[in-house]
């Protein structure tokens, strides 16, 4: 057995001391926290909000420069209308200072007349623009975001905005929005910058007296909003950094509590598969009360069961050994008493002895093949129903109609044969206890005796006593009558009728049914020994219907 697995890698514990459990719970937690922050990182519908909220600030400033302007930067005419004056210039100037936006005013011509970054000038051609503050971010963040906003694009479905196009010379229908102001409406416009961010704009009409006399175009950049988008990840990063080292602490400590005693038992189980005695068991983890307990203890219940078996193998090797040596120890000296005698009677009659020793040993032989496959075939064969009734009435019909003088069987049933009593189990094993029993009542019993047979069920089993006339079972051998190659037989019996093993097997047979025999003593009034009892108890297929009949 040690030399069979002598060739066979040893189980290593994983790689890099990490074992394969512990990578596939990291893997596990790890992907499932990345993938809910990757989702919580696209904030496209945040983003949209924050968009709106600052289109809608925008409009409200836009709405407040143009009466603003149509106030104080309009003149009249000679023909008593009105018309955008120059100190428009310097209005939308100063209007526009501390808010950080960029306004622009154009007249009805479409002509612009007015532009906060354009210092007063030749042509205005000289444009001044607010740099923006020193960058706070940290680079390597930036970029990551910036990578996770490219990879996003190439999966998920976004909208495609127009680009912002500012020319040299601008007039209104550069922009829609402005056109539409105009025209008396207020509008708002989205369009994606040249350094990917956005502009935001809001156009609105300067009006004198419902007299529409230009239109002021407010924009701003998406500035702010990507630095709250920044802060927003920012703060996920950092609870997910807090998250993934709580994760992977919490990992390894549950896969500590998994793979570390699944090593252990797989070491044990490793040392007592090349044990040739008994110093190495399986470690005893009854106490951690899990999956992993139980599978020690299993473990461990196993192996015990193991050496059970191979303790019951040789015990049963060195009993067989003792059984047959006894009868071929008789058989060679009988040979060779006969080889060295010339009378006929005295070799006619050792010849008789050897046919005896010949008959006991093919009958032990038999009974020790019997044994020895009865256990592979209780594991091997499937249970069926088994009608126990029926059974016991075919068994005593055929033992009463087979010698004239022998024991009669009777047969009872506390239940008046209104019901079947099925068990699950084997019904020629079944049968075979039986007939032991009621082979050994008969061999102990009277001629013309009587061997009772009382069926009943209750509580969920089917109980058969068997109670024989015969002298009882001696005192305190009660159960050792069911060891193997236990032999106490009646003094008329001749010699080697029965090979010790009948008992032993019907046992075997009755427990492998997860039911129980057992032998006692009959008693009189006068408490002196009638007979002997043996009880069988089998459970019935259908438990449950046998104790509510129990119970009525």
């Amino acid at each position: 057995m040690a030399g069979a697995g002598a060739d066979k890698p040893k189980r290593q514990p994983g790689i890099g001391f990490i074992s394969p459990i512990t990578r596939r719970i990291l893997a596990v937690n790890v992907l499932a926290l990345a993938i809910l922050v990757a989702g919580i990182l696209y904030l496209d519908e945040y983003k949209d909000n924050l968009i709106q909220a600052e289109l809608a600030a925008l409009a409200t400033q836009a709405e407040m420069f143009a009466v603003a302007l149509s106030e104080g930067a309009v003149a009249e005419t000679e023909s008593g209308h009105y018309r955008v004056s120059n100190i428009s210039k310097q209005m939308v100037r100063r209007l526009v200072k501390t808010t950080g936006t960029r306004a622009r005013l154009f007249r009805q011509d479409g002509q612009l007349t007015a532009d906060s970054r354009r210092m007063p000038g030749v042509a205005m051609t000289i444009e001044v623009e607010e740099l923006p503050p020193p960058e706070g971010r940290e680079i390597a963040l930036s970029k990551a975001f910036d990578l996770f906003d490219w990879a996003i694009s190439h999966f998920a479905a976004r909208r495609t905005l127009p680009r912002y196009i500012e020319n040299p010379e601008q007039r209104a229908t550069d922009y829609p929005e402005v056109v539409a102001a105009l025209g008396g409406d207020y509008v708002k416009a989205v369009r994606q910058g040249d350094r990917d961010d956005l502009v935001l704009s809001v156009a609105v009409p300067v009006q004198r007296y419902k007299q529409v006399l230009g239109s002021l175009l407010l924009s701003k950049g998406s500035r702010a909003i990507d630095s709250a988008l920044y802060e927003v990840r920012r703060n996920i990063m950092e609870v997910f950094a807090i998250s993934i080292a709580v994760t992977v602490l919490l990992s390894i400590y549950l896969s500590g509590t998994i793979a570390r005693p699944l090593n252990r038992l797989a070491a044990a189980a490793e040392r007592v598969r090349h044990d040739f005695g008994r110093q190495h068991k399986i470690p005893d983890m009854s106490g951690r009360r899990d999956e992993i307990g139980e599978l020690a203890e299993t473990l461990r219940e196993m192996t015990e069961a193991l050496w059970a078996r191979m303790d019951a193998t040789e015990r049963f090797a060195a009993d067989v050994a003792h059984e047959i040596k006894n009868p071929l120890t008789s058989l060679r000296s009988a040979v060779e008493t006969a080889a060295r005698l010339k009378d006929p009677a005295q070799q006619i009659k050792l010849m008789a002895i050897i046919q005896e020793d010949v008959i006991r040993l093919d009958r032990l032989i038999s009974d020790i093949s019997d044994a020895s496959r009865l256990d592979a075939e209780l594991s091997r064969t499937l249970f069926e129903p088994v009608d126990i009734g029926a059974m016991l009435a075919t068994l005593a019909d055929m033992h009463n109609n087979h010698k004239p003088h022998s024991p009669r069987i009777r047969l009872e049933r506390t239940d008046g044969n209104q019901q079947s009593l099925i068990v699950s189990g084997m019904d020629g094993r079944l049968a075979q206890v039986f007939q032991n029993l009621i082979a050994n009542a008969i061999s102990f019993s009277p001629e013309n005796g009587q061997i009772l047979m009382t069926l009943s069920w209750e509580n969920g089993f089917i109980c058969v006593h068997l109670d024989d006339d015969g002298p009882g079972i001696p005192p305190g051998q009660e159960s050792r009558i069911f060891e193997r190659f236990y032999t106490e037989r009646p003094d008329s019996e001749k010699f080697g009728t029965h090979s010790g093993l009948g008992l032993n097997i019907s046992k075997q047979i009755v427990d492998a049914h997860e039911g129980s025999l057992i032998a006692t003593n009959r008693t009189g009034v006068d408490g002196q020994v009638v007979g002997a009892r043996f009880t069988v108890r089998l459970p019935m297929a259908d438990a449950k219907k046998a104790g509510a009949r129990a119970s009525e």
